[in-house]
């Protein structure tokens, strides 16, 4: 499958924003392990700003990223979300609340629980009433959604916004899912060329597994791709960045890799 980039966002340590995190990721720039900015989620209203949940800004942040950079309107945008493991924060608050004698449950607490709510805020802050798909698949989360965003693309023949998004689940449940860092990264899909396009990717499964998946060079980025599925991304992103004609190899299913040859435009 072929498709083209128009934008990307990005949210993580040292690499907020796209613009910022090009150089890095080329290797022009050292890492600066910062902690990233407090996500905005300023496309929201501000009632839904105040009740929104950390796991939606930080999806929300990068998904306006990439809508901005090309300059789309997401009115005209299908989107896929992908979180391997959700909305961990509030889980944590609803096991604790009914662990307690009253067992209260706050509604909005409770609103927050599903799988879907960054895809819901999204449709909210933007009016948007294109598809919309939310999924997750542990570690492959990525791939699967790469895949999901591209076959869209390809059928449709609509342009797609795929997110992809995780934070580390507090305590004990950290204990179980125990993510490193946070991390999220949007991209903007079409089909066609387009005067915003960063690069072309062509897409292809492979059950070949002589060779390794694609790694980071850098160890501070390799730590924060292997510690996150939503950086599994970074090997995709620091292509793009480079510019030039490269094969990246993503780990997809036990017996499987995602291959993608990324083109520069």
């Amino acid at each position: 499958m072929e498709l083209y980039i128009n934008g990307i966002g990005t949210l993580g340590p040292g690499l907020a924003g796209w613009a910022g995190s090009r150089a890095v990721l080329a290797g022009e720039s050292p890492l600066c392990e910062a902690a990233p900015p407090e996500p905005s989620a300023s496309v929201l209203p501000p009632n839904e700003q105040r009740r929104s949940s950390e796991t939606v800004r930080w999806a929300l942040h990068v998904a306006q990223e990439a809508m901005q950079q090309a300059e789309a309107d997401a009115r005209d945008v299908a989107s896929v979300f992908a979180s391997s493991d959700g909305e961990t924060g509030v889980l944590d608050r609803l096991c604790t609340a009914l662990a307690t004698p009253q067992r209260t449950m706050s509604p909005t607490l409770f609103h927050h629980s599903v799988h879907n709510a960054a895809s819901g805020y999204w449709g909210i802050a933007t009016g948007s009433q294109q598809s919309s798909t939310v999924l997750a698949c542990y570690d492959s989360s990525f791939c699967a959604a790469l895949l999901e965003a591209a076959a869209y693309v390809q059928i449709e023949e609509r342009p797609v916004l795929l997110v992809a998004y995780d934070l580390p689940p507090p305590p004990p449940l950290y204990a179980a899912r125990p993510l490193r860092g946070g991390f999220a990264a949007a991209l903007l899909l079409t089909r066609t060329p387009a005067p915003h396009n960063l690069a072309q990717l062509d897409l292809a499964l492979s059950d070949d597994l002589s060779e390794n998946a694609t790694s980071m060079d850098d160890a501070g980025l390799e730590v924060i791709r292997s510690g996150n599925q939503a950086a599994r991304s970074l090997p995709l992103l620091a292509a793009i960045a480079r510019q030039c004609v490269t094969l990246v190899r993503l780990e997809y299913l036990e017996d499987q890799h995602l291959v993608i040859r990324v083109m520069p435009c």
